[in-house]
Parts: structure tokens; sequence; C-alpha cells
């Protein structure tokens, strides 16, 4: 386990998940919702992401929710005795539990309780590596504590990773201190407005240079990692886990036609973000709202593809991003090695109909050529005709040109090359920059 464990609990790294669900009739279950099967064992992947071991997962159906525990007192009892039996030392609760609920579930079960919020803050404190990571963290668990007012302040302290979601001292200490928190929490806003100016300066400079960015959006552990290692030969983290990357990485992508793009691979989207969570990595995310193409990864093997899809766009919408979901995003459907040849056959049908779908696999690089060709293509559609006049002698500026360019005509006299070239903005930056440099 990654956070210090609650005296009061002492910990076996032994695990409940419970998905609460309410009893509805066939004739009231919407279309497109995930089933609480799926829920659950994307609940247990987030168990298991911060090396929890499970030892029992169930669906727990309600006729209507408890304010004291949530659940039903039978489930309650049923469930104390298999937490006891087990040695189980922490319940997960796939749901949004209020403070109330969680102090009531830890005397029944005598057990730690954390809700989907904790957990997946609890999987974002352990993850965390760069100091912006640490900064957005610790700023949505102090938002997300200060709400509840069921800890104390000392765990904050911590060097080692987590956010004391899973321990920590317990509430027979000090409650947590208002003004301590809100003052922290007014620091940390401060040094993320100070990350927000440096990732607008490098922005700018990229602008500069500047290399169109190109940025991968998608469910957690949709293949987001393997895709940017594919492309970019690069070595970032991929692992078959639910938020296996979380600061942002940024590599060159070399393209087909010789330009060069950034890729920028962002932390993974999961249903039920919590809010603070969304609130804290805006910073991070507006690499997302800054790029000039979108690429999303999609797990077309996960049997609620669908329904993860519709997550995306819901967290892309609220990024002011809703034209870009509607008509500017390429969607490159992973894992086609994982599923059976008729949905593939398909899914190659669609990809004909539609220039900006593409399946592929990460793992094989099956498709990623043709990846590679439409965003290409894509971030070739802002060429304008531009006419320059580059000197003879500079027979470098001249075959840059023809290497990044189409160049439509050119005639030359003694003293200068007047070429005719279709440039991208971005490209006509860069070429400029690069006279300024000599």
């Amino acid at each position: 386990m990654t956070a210090a464990q609650d005296e009061r609990f002492p910990s076996t790294g032994r695990c409940l998940v419970l998905h609460p669900v309410l009893k509805v009739a066939p004739s009231e279950e919407r279309d497109g919702a995930r089933s609480p099967a799926a829920r659950l064992d994307e609940a247990v992947g987030l168990a298991a992401a911060i090396n929890l071991h499970v030892m029992h997962a169930d669906i727990v159906r309600v006729g209507r929710w408890r304010p004291a525990t949530l659940i039903g007192s039978g489930a309650v009892e049923n469930y104390a005795a298999i937490i006891a039996e087990k040695e189980i030392a922490v319940a997960v609760i796939d749901a949004a539990v209020s403070p109330v609920q969680q102090r009531n579930l830890e005397r029944a079960w005598k057990c730690k309780v954390i809700d989907r919020t904790g957990l997946i803050l609890e999987i974002f404190g352990a993850r965390a590596r760069t100091h912006e990571g640490s900064l957005q963290v610790e700023l949505a668990a102090l938002s997300y504590q200060r709400s509840r007012l069921v800890r104390s302040w000392t765990h904050l302290e911590r060097q080692r990773g987590g956010f004391g979601f899973l321990g920590g001292p317990g509430e027979s200490q000090l409650e947590i201190d208002r003004r301590l928190i809100g003052e922290r929490i007014a620091k940390l806003k401060r040094e993320l407005e100070d990350v927000k100016r440096t990732r607008s300066l490098h922005r700018g400079a990229r602008r500069r240079v500047p290399y169109p960015v190109v940025a991968l959006v998608g469910y957690t552990n949709a293949g987001k990692s393997t895709l940017f290692n594919r492309l970019t030969r690069a070595e970032v983290v991929a692992q078959d886990m639910l938020f296996a990357t979380l600061d942002p990485t940024m590599r060159r992508l070399p393209l087909p036609s010789g330009r060069q793009a950034i890729l920028s691979d962002t932390v993974g989207f999961v249903s039920d973000l919590p809010t603070h969570l969304v609130a804290a990595f805006r910073a991070t995310l507006e690499e997302v709202t800054e790029a000039d193409l979108i690429i999303h990864v999609r797990d077309v093997h996960h049997p609620d593809t669908e329904a993860q899809r519709g997550d995306v766009h819901t967290v892309l919408a609220d990024l002011g991003l809703g034209d870009a979901v509607e008509h500017g995003m390429v969607e490159a459907l992973n894992k086609i090695d994982l599923i059976e040849p008729e949905r593939r056959a398909m899914l190659q049908n669609q990809a004909q109909r539609n220039r900006d779908v593409v399946p592929i696999s990460a793992v094989t690089g099956e498709g990623c050529d043709g990846l590679m060709d439409v965003l290409d293509h894509r971030l070739d559609g802002d060429r304008h005709l531009v006419h320059l006049d580059v000197p003879v002698s500079d027979g470098a500026a001249i075959a840059w040109l023809y290497q990044h360019g189409e160049v439509v005509s050119r005639k030359d006299d003694e003293q200068a090359a007047h070429v005719a070239v279709r440039l991208s903005e971005a490209d006509l930056g860069r070429f400029k920059s690069r006279r300024l440099a000599q």
C-alpha cells in the first residue's frame, strides 16, 4: 500500500470492492449506460492500480439510498461478516459516500472505507512524479478533504505517495484546521498559476519554432502511452493498468512528409471523474485545449467502449472543446488485434467511409502508418500559397521549402529564387524564424 495506515485499522492490503446500484425496472434502463458488472470490473481495476489485493467484489442492488449507510442494514451486516472472515482492511465503495455514511460503515465493518473519489485521488497521489503533478493532486485532495472534515492535517505533510484516504491519523486525533488548509490551497493555486505561466511561455516558444501540437486523449487504459511510444519511439511507462500515466509527456513526432510535430501524452479520463480533479488538472489539460489536432484513442475491445467515448467527449466539452468533438478530432480505434474478424472488418469499412476514423493496434503497429498519413494530411490542411524570395546561395533554405511545403512554381535570377510554395502557418513561422536566426 502506498499510504500510511490508520492506526485503528492495521493494513493487510486486503480489500473489498462494492458497486452499489439502484434497482430499476428493465423499461427504466438507459440506452448506452454501463452495465453494473463493467462498473464493478473498473472499480476492481482502480483498487488493483494501488496494489490492493481484492478479496471480494460485489454489485449491491438497493431499492433506495440510505442516508446513514448508503446501502441497507442487511447488506451492511452481510459484508461485516465477509470483512471479518477474510481479514479485509479496506472497503472501496464505487460511489459517492458522505462523511456520515463513511463513519457509520467504518464503525460497522471495523475497517477503512473510501469512496470512488477518494480512491482516484489516492491513485493520483501515488503516481504523481513531477512537481506539477504533485501540486495538482494535493490541491484536489485538500479541496475534497475540506468539504468532508474527517481527517487530521498532519498526514498531509507526508513525503510518501498517496493522500491518506487509505490511512493517516484517524478522527480520534485533531480535526482538519480549516484555516491551515485554506492557506495551503491558496499557496498551491499560486504555484499552479506559476506553472500555467511557464506552460504558456513554453507554448509561445513552440509557436516561434513552431511545431504543430498533436494531443492524445482517451479513457484510462485505452492504450495512449503505448501508441505514444510506438509513434515517437519513446519509453513512456505503458502498462495494462488504470492511470499508468499521470504527468504529461511531449516528444517530437516526425511526419511522413518530413515535417515535424509535437505529440503530447495526457492523463487518461474516467467516468465520474471528481470535479476537484478536473479543476486541479486544468493547467495540464490546457495542453489539450492548445493542441492543433486531437487524437481520441479508443479501446474498441472494451465492452463499454461507446460509454467510454461519451465520457471522454463530456470532459472535452467541459474544457471548451465541443467544436473539436463535433468536427475536428481523429479517432484511433485501438486494440483491433484483440477483436473478432467480423467486427474488425466492420471497423475497416467504417474507416473507409470516414477518413478521420483509423483502426489500429498500438501493440502490433497495425494501422499506425495509416494514422500517421491522416495526421500529416490534417496538419497539412491549413496550407496557404505564399511567395518567397530566397537567395540562390541559400541552398539549405530552398531545400527546406521543398521538404516541408509544396513548391508550385520557382523562377531564379542572379540574386534570388522566387518561389511560390504552399506552407502551413506553423511551417511559415518556422521558415521566417530560421531566416531571422541566420
